[in-house]
Order: structure tokens, then sequence, then C-alpha cells
């Protein structure tokens, strides 16, 4: 028997290594920098906790939640090993004790969250307690684009070269593009050892479900698996609040978590959840990462998450014992609008939106798949595998269709009207909904106009949708939301290829309740845009958002698209002092590109006095070189010109005697300036 594997049975009781702990914990054991990405339930604790005890020193692990910390420390202790945690949750007793375990050289692991980090002390202490190795747990916190980015995990690099220690790190949940950005960011792009153990979960029943009266879905999901420790995920904290309730009334136990809850509330709903059985807690993404529960029957997700990595972290939560699990998840046209405005809310650049979009348009595709979903779903993930057994399309596989015409259709419309417009406008081509704006851009008499009258407004959604998921479509971050076609599209629209769909959820996609939103479906993306400028001015000035412009004003600016400052002025909430200070950059915005004006002519946006600016410019441009244009060049500055367009001088010696006239620049433009003013007034 080696010693790792005396260790494994004495310290933690068991008699075998799960598939592919051994080799990791001989990586970590020998001090090789070490990357592992292992399915949840797979292991991954032991394997930086095993290799602690067998190396001299301190082990410190980086972990991003208080609760996981905790948890660890706590089983850990039980087991008999010396471990330690420095949190903001601890008491001054809890971090007393541990600054005295490690000066007596006691700790074998220290536990810490990577906000400490930041603290001028931390690298002292961790050199003088003779660190010897560092494990990062939940690495992928380091993608500054991924679901779970924490600003923090950037420092470890710079940590594991200042102690000058290996380093191993582990996640269950990265595709090939956040594993690149770990290997860059924790090893500074020196290749580690790396593990890549698979993520499939064989336990766990996948299923997606269109949206029908959703609560009326998941409490009849819930009830089929009544007294069951449950997990139900929504898009925001008040749906939280409200579906805890309705659980409640249906005789479930059941709690809401958010992240706008107190401290001491989160803490007592995880207490609650790791002590109660068949409690289910209704929370946003803010609870779950790292949560220990083995038994875990169930996840559902009532709206749609953000990203088949996220899908993959939250579900993951389930059936950690390797007893079987099932999940659920809700989505419909709102999710994806939902989605799509936090993407183009948020201020990355524009090819991480388009990377974001492509990320959404993937799980839409998981939800809209046509045969297994964990072959689609490990694919994804970059694994070969066989139809499962084990979700709801190899249970019932779906009806299908040849989707090859309506593609055509929607391609077509896309193509025609300049890869410029989104879902809604297109829809109304299609079905011939002949709308104003319709009509102004003359789209009424294109060959692709009402072509689509065989299906209704939410069944054509539902084939644009089913669209994205095949990733023949995104919507462009740069032109606010307009869908262009990928390359994959353009063979079915040639008549090369052809294309399956799936029926049921075309048939299911029937109008419901109008839902009231801000702007319509087509401004949605521009009321984004807009939005993500203005937070970005408001951070820069740490301010609140509302103080650069309220909603009101950029709900004004989608529907009304000025194309120019003065334009922009006559917006309500833009006065002179806001449109100088912040026109310019909405309007960039809008427009696509800036406008240069002359800051003398900015202060004229919006009111009578600038269209005589506009024209007196004009006057003067004519005689620069006098009537016959062979005279010496002369010029009035701007300043000049503004004085002119607000005093309305009414005579050629008031004309002289504005600042910058003067005798000879009246005889030169006078009379045509006074042609100007008169023709105004």
């Amino acid at each position: 028997m080696t010693r790792a594997e005396g260790l494994l049975s004495s310290v933690f009781g068991f008699t075998d290594f799960r598939p592919g702990q051994a080799e990791i914990v001989a990586a970590v054991a020998a001090g090789r920098n070490t990357l592992a990405i292992m399915p949840t339930g797979g292991g991954k604790s032991l394997c930086f906790q095993l290799p602690a005890l067998m190396r001299d020193g301190v082990t410190v692990v980086i972990s991003p939640l208080i609760a996981l910390m905790r948890d660890q420390v706590r089983a850990l202790r039980e087991a008999g090993v010396a471990a330690g945690a420095l949190t903001s949750g601890n008491t001054e007793e809890e971090t007393e004790e541990v600054f005295q375990a490690l000066d007596d050289g006691r700790l074998k692991l220290l536990y810490m969250a990577p906000e400490r980090l930041a603290s001028g002390g931390t690298f002292t202490l961790l050199k003088r307690i003779g660190t010897s190795f560092i494990a990062v747990d939940e690495a992928h916190c380091v993608s500054q684009w991924g679901h779970d980015f924490r600003p923090d995990y950037l420092r470890i690099g710079e940590l594991r070269r200042a102690l000058n220690v290996p380093l191993a790190a582990f996640t269950a949940t990265a595709d090939e593009e956040t594993r690149t950005e770990i290997v860059v960011r924790l090893f500074e792009g020196a290749a580690p050892e790396t593990f890549l153990r698979g993520f499939d979960r064989p336990n766990i029943h996948l299923a997606f479900e269109v949206k029908d009266q959703p609560r009326r879905q998941i409490l009849g999901f819930a009830a089929a698996r009544k007294g069951q420790s449950g997990i139900v995920y929504c898009a925001t904290r008040a749906k939280t609040e409200a579906l805890a309730a309705a659980l409640r009334e249906a005789g479930h136990s059941a709690c809401h978590y958010h992240g706008g809850m107190e401290a001491d509330a989160r803490r007592e709903v995880e207490a609650r959840f790791q002590q109660e059985d068949g409690l289910i807690v209704v929370a946003t993404v803010a609870f779950g990462m790292g949560i220990d529960k083995p038994d875990i029957r169930w996840v559902a997700h009532a709206d749609l998450p953000k990203s088949i990595e996220a899908y993959y972290q939250e579900i993951g939560r389930a059936g950690r014992d390797g007893a079987p699990a099932e999940t659920m998840t809700l989505y419909g046209p709102d999710d994806i609008r939902l989605r799509r405005a936090q993407i183009d809310e948020g201020l990355a650049p524009a090819g991480r939106k388009a990377a974001d979009h492509a990320r959404l348009n993937a799980l839409l595709g998981l939800a809209e798949a046509t045969s297994c979903r964990r072959q689609r779903l490990l694919a994804y993930f970059g694994e070969a595998a066989e139809p499962c057994g084990a979700c709801d399309l190899c249970d019932t596989p779906p009806e299908l269709f040849d989707g090859t015409d309506a593609v055509r259709k929607v391609l077509s419309a896309i193509l025609r009207t300049g890869e410029s417009f989104g879902a809604g406008h297109l829809i109304d081509i299609l079905t011939g909904n002949a709308t104003d704006k319709v009509q102004q851009r003359g789209h009424d008499s294109l060959p692709t106009f009402g072509v689509g009258r065989d299906l209704p407004k939410a069944q054509w959604q539902a084939v644009f949708r089913q669209m994205m998921g095949h990733d023949l479509i995104r919507p462009d971050p740069e032109r606010h939301g307009a869908f262009c076609m990928t390359d994959p599209a353009r063979p079915i629209l040639r008549g090369e290829a052809s294309i399956t769909l799936r029926r049921d959820t075309v048939r299911k996609a029937v109008g419901g309740p109008v839902v009231r939103t801000l702007v319509s479906e087509e401004d949605a993306p521009l009321l984004s845009a807009l939005k993500a400028k203005r937070r970005a001015l408001a951070e820069a000035a740490r301010v609140p958002a509302y103080v650069i412009f309220p909603d009101r004003t950029l709900i004004e600016m989608a529907e009304t698209r000025p194309r120019t400052l003065d334009q922009m002025a006559r917006v309500n909430g833009v006065g002179a002092k806001k449109l100088e200070s912040y026109g310019a950059a909405f309007l960039e915005v809008i427009t696509g590109e800036g406008e240069e004006v002359h800051p003398a002519r900015r202060k004229l946006a919006g009111r009578a006095e600038g269209a005589v600016f506009d024209r007196l410019l004009a006057a003067q441009a004519e005689l620069a070189r006098g009537v016959d244009g062979c005279g010496k060049y002369l010029s009035c500055t701007h300043s000049t010109l503004r004085k002119i367009a607000e005093n309305r001088p009414r005579s050629l010696s008031e004309m002289e005697r504005i600042g910058g006239m003067g005798e000879v620049k009246t005889e030169r433009f006078g009379p045509a300036f006074l042609d100007v003013l008169q023709a105004v007034d």
C-alpha cells in the first residue's frame, strides 16, 4: 500500500480512489503545477487535501465562499486534520486560534478567500508560515468574462510567483477558452500538467421545457418530488421570494436566498439547507457554489441560465452522492430578451459581447436539441458520447420536420434588409404586417413581404429561437441587436443544405399575455447599449446612473434615434449642460460614429440660433476669397459667428461692433450675413 493509499484509508476512510483521483494526487504531492477539470462530485477536494498531508509546510487553499471553507475545515477537523480558515466570517477567537496554530506549526491546510490577497500583510504571513503549495478551488472564477468571475483571483498568479511555490487549480466547469485563461492568469502561460477527467454526470437526468404557466410547471415538478431536497434557480430576487411563498402555500418546506439579503439571513438559509431534509431553496445564482450537500435530489431553473457553463455548474449541485438526481429548465422568449440585454448592457468590448451571444446561442441549442441532450452538452466541452437514455429527449424523442423552407424565408428577409433589423421587424415583414416602420423603409415591397403568413408571430419567434440554437443567426452588438447570418447559414440560403427543426416547440409557441416592456422589441438592444454607456460614464464620475440621464430620457433616445446634436437637444431631459457633457458620447452609440462639432456650435445645439450659425458659416465659405473668388482669404471664428447668431445685428454698423468682426470683415461678409439674419426673422 502506498503512502497516499494509506492516508486515504486511515484519514478519509475510503478504500479506493475515485476514477482519476490517484494520478492527480500523485502530481500534486510531487509538487508539479497542476490543472484538474473534474465533474462535480468527482472528489476534487481530496486531490489537494490528501497531498497537503504528504508534503512539508502549509498548503494554502484559495476558495471563493465562506460557507464552502467552513464546511471543508469542519470535515477535516472531524477527520483529525489540522485545518483552519481566515475569513471575514470568523469571530476574534476563531482568528486567534488559527494564528496560534500557524505559529505553533500545527496547521497543514489554511483556507482563505481571494479578497484577502489584497491585504498587504497576507504575503508576509504566507511566507512566514512556510507555505509550500497553493491550491485554487473553483478556478474558473479567474475568467474575467465567466459566470462566476472574482477579480481578486487575478492576484493568485502574482502570489505564486512571489512565493515561488507550485500551484494546483481545480474546477468542474471550464470550456476550452476558460481553460486557456486559467493557464495564462494562474500559470502565466507555462502549461501545467493537465487532467481532464470528463464532464459527464450520468446520474443526473436532463430536461428542458418551453414556458407555459411557469409557476404551475415549477410547482408540479416539486410536487412530484415532495420531501426531497431541491434548488430552484430564478433570474431575479423578487421572483425567488414569490416562488418560495408559492411553494410554502403548496405544502412544501421552502425558503428564498439572494444577494440582497442580510448576511445573517443568508447564513441561516445555508445552515438550514445543510441540516434539514426535504428543504427547497429558491435562489439566484448567489446560492450554491461550493455547497457540499451530497443528497440534493433535484435542481430546477425557473428561468434560462446565462450559458452552458453556468447551467452545468448549477445542475451539478444535484446528486453529488452518485444517486439518481433530476433537473428541469424552463425557457421562453422573455428569458432570451433578458439574457441578451444583460450582455448588451455590460461593459465588455464588442468582441466579448459577440462571444457571449454565441455562448447563449449554444445554450439555446441545448434547449432546442433534436436528439440526446447529453451528447450535445458533452460535445460543447469537447467530449464525444453515445445517446445517454437519461434525458427527456431520449425518453420521448421529439417530433421533427424539415424546416429548410421556413429558415430560408428568414435568411432571405435578413439579407434583403441589410442585416440591420431584429426579430420583431423581420417577423412583421414575413407575416405581411405593414407597420409604419415597414412602410417607411419600403420593406412592404420586398419579395419576402408576406411569404410567412402561414405561421403566427409566436411560432415565427420559435423558429428564430431554433435558428439561434443552431447558430445560424446572431445579434450584432455593434448594430444594436440586428441579426446577422453566420457562415453555416449560407449553404441553406443557397439551397445547398437542409435543416431539421422541432415541431413540438414551434406548436407550443402560442401568443400569451402581452409583457409590458420599456420599449419595443426592435428598440430594446439600442436601449441596452445606451444603458451600458450611461453605466460606464456613471462609474467614471462615481455618481448614480440616473444623474447622467434617467431611464425615460434613454427610452426617448432609443425610440427617436437622433442623428445630430440638434436632434439630441430636443430629447426630454437633455439640457444644455448635459448635451455638452454627454451628447456626443450617446450620439456615437446611436449612430455608430461621432459627430465633429465645434464647441461654439455645440453650445447652440437644439436652439434656433444653431440653424442661423450653419447658414452664416455657409455664407462665409462662399465669400472667403471675395465675390469673384480672387481676393485675400478671410474668415470669422466660430465664436464670432455664434455671437452674430445670438445677437442678430440689424445693420452693418452693429455688425462691425461684434467682437471679432471689425471693418474689413464687415465689408466682406456683412451684407450676406444681414441677408441670412433677415431671412430667418
